[in-house]
């Protein structure tokens, strides 16, 4: 089969005609044979497409790159945005700084029904499975790669993933194609380009249909994955709790594997990486059965995990949002930060809050509860936000993640927990529109 069949053998399996289809488009040799591909499938069907190209700032000559894959797409009639990134190298690897950054900046361009494709061949799949074999990974780590996958609202295609790097450079040469040549791809300090320059060339030397062999193990890892994840469906959803947290009672009654598997399950469902088995065991040990009066938690790559009244709970890095303050005008929103959603104060003939009282001084938000005491109504007396929050059961991780409506240096309200009595009335409403991210 020609490289095109595959490739639009492969997209009429997911692409949609009301969707758009988006290249990650570095400009090195698979992207740049996708980017032809991509457009002689998508222009003569009527198919959006974009190019994305991410420019790093890590090369002297990225500058260079961002205009050569502009004037390539310019020449098939494909539109092409460069979306300059800035690495978080704390705590990571460059790689997988510029991973995160790179899959950041891409899903910005994607909406539901949108094909995002990237460029991995059969020897970059070699390589993952390699790499994984050295990090002692199980069945979730050895299954690599998929050729497809849910990617936010998107999905995710590597129409390249059965496809050797040689193929995909004969049909570049045949068309006489000009592509980048990234210097970095050289540098064997990176464990990708060591496993690429120096193990894979003498394997497919004694063993030519490796690439073969080493998808179908990869296949039949994914495979042995989705049926375990059946097989426990319903122990998951007895562990699961409606507020994304593991019901600890439940998670002691199992065996130490089933255990491990379902919080397994747990971090994938939340698209973490996976923890390595002593981080799984430290999970059970030293936050789920940690003393009853602690306040645990175990730092993984892109979050913690905490317990809280008896469960397990993910816990994302967040911007710290002591600082942050903004004024609140009646019936208009006011976005907080850091995906928080919106607040407004509404005029509202059902609602429990008096304007009279509200329009006494300048109304704000804020997020800092330090130094504040309120009075909720029904409550005996006036009590600092702290006690407050442990008695209304709020994680410690969210206190400062609540929004306090100030009414001058008077409590109003603290989220949807209480209003203040002093501002009790039936004429205005608090409405704080939460984003599906709030735990």
């Amino acid at each position: 089969m020609s490289l095109q069949n595959t490739f639009n053998s492969v997209l009429e399996k997911h692409v949609h005609r009301d969707g758009q289809v988006i290249l990650g488009f570095s400009g090195g040799l698979d992207s740049r044979v996708m980017l032809e591909l991509m457009a002689h499938y998508c222009q003569p069907k009527n198919i959006a497409c974009l190019a994305v190209h991410i420019h790093h700032g890590l090369s002297p000559n990225a500058d260079r790159w961002a205009e050569q894959c502009q004037r390539w797409c310019q020449q098939l009639g494909v539109e092409c945005v460069v979306e300059k990134v800035e690495l978080d190298t704390q705590g990571h690897s460059l790689e997988e700084s510029a991973r995160q950054a790179r899959y950041g900046a891409l899903s910005k361009y994607l909406h539901p029904k949108d094909l995002l494709l990237t460029g991995q061949h059969a020897d970059d799949q070699m390589e993952t499975f390699f790499l994984a074999l050295k990090r002692g990974s199980g069945p979730k780590g050895l299954s690599s790669m998929a050729q497809a996958m849910p990617f936010g609202d998107a999905m995710l295609v590597r129409p390249f993933l059965t496809v050797s790097r040689q193929q995909i450079e004969n049909y570049g040469r045949a068309k006489q194609l000009e592509w980048v040549e990234d210097e970095s791809n050289l540098d064997q300090r990176f464990e990708r380009n060591f496993v690429r320059h120096s193990i894979t060339p003498v394997l497919i030397e004694r063993w030519p249909h490796l690439h073969q062999s080493i998808q179908r193990s990869a296949e039949l890892c994914a495979e042995q994955e989705q049926l375990l994840d059946e097989l426990l469906a319903d122990k998951y959803q007895a562990c699961f709790a409606g507020d994304g947290g593991l019901e600890i009672t439940m998670l002691e009654a199992l065996t130490d594997r089933v255990r491990r598997r379902l919080i397994r399950m747990w971090l994938d469902e939340s698209d973490l990486r996976m923890p390595s088995r002593e981080q799984l065991n430290n999970i059970w040990h030293e936050v789920a059965r940690a003393q009853p009066d602690a306040n645990p938690k175990l730092t993984l790559e892109s979050a913690q995990i905490r317990r809280y009244a008896h469960k397990l709970y993910i816990v994302r890095y967040w911007q710290p949002l002591d600082a942050w303050q903004q004024t609140l005008t009646f019936e208009q929103a006011c976005h907080l930060p850091d995906a928080l959603g919106t607040v407004t104060v509404i005029r509202s003939t059902q609602g429990r809050l008096s304007e009279q009282a509200l329009n006494q001084s300048e109304l704000r938000i804020t997020f800092d509860p330090e130094g504040l005491s309120a009075h909720p109504a029904g409550r005996g007396h006036s009590r600092k936000l702290k006690k407050l929050f442990q008695e209304y059961g709020v994680p410690s991780w969210l206190r400062r993640r609540t929004p306090i409506l100030m009414c001058g240096d008077q409590v109003v309200a603290v989220g949807d927990l209480f209003i203040d009595r002093r501002f009790i009335g039936q004429d205005c409403e608090l409405v704080w529109g939460k984003e599906s991210n709030f735990v």
